[in-house]
């Protein structure tokens, strides 16, 4: 079971690190750069999955309270945007948008020190 909460929430954390890449995102969904082959509705898709699987597990998973607020929060404000936005192309440079990308950085920021010793358990 440790093995699989930590992967559940790397797995989760690499999502999050995705939503906050802009320079990823215009590379692969706006110019469809590789290595990578991916999309906002493929990305919407593996973060949805992630997330549900941290909300079911976080107790499992060590999050604190205060990383699941922080989470709980991210999770509102991202889902409301993606219901309204499928296009990147039309959305990657709105002010809503930089507002969600930094809301991943935040998690990212609050996962800190939680991520690295989730990264080295794994390998």
């Amino acid at each position: 079971m440790y093995q699989n909460t930590n992967l559940t929430l790397q797995m989760f954390l690499e999502e999050i690190s995705g939503i906050a890449d802009k320079e990823y995102q215009l590379r692969v969904w706006i110019q469809g750069k590789g290595p990578e082959c991916d999309d906002f509705d493929e990305a919407v898709c593996r973060y949805s999955n992630a997330a549900n699987c941290i909300f079911e597990e976080y107790v499992e998973c060590w999050i604190s309270d205060v990383q699941m607020d922080l989470v709980t929060k991210f999770h509102e404000e991202y889902k409301k945007f993606w219901e309204e936005n499928d296009l990147p192309q039309l959305f990657i440079d709105t002010l809503e948008w930089t507002k969600i990308t930094l809301m991943a950085k935040e998690v990212l920021r609050v996962f800190n020190n939680q991520a690295k010793h989730v990264k080295n358990k794994v390998e």
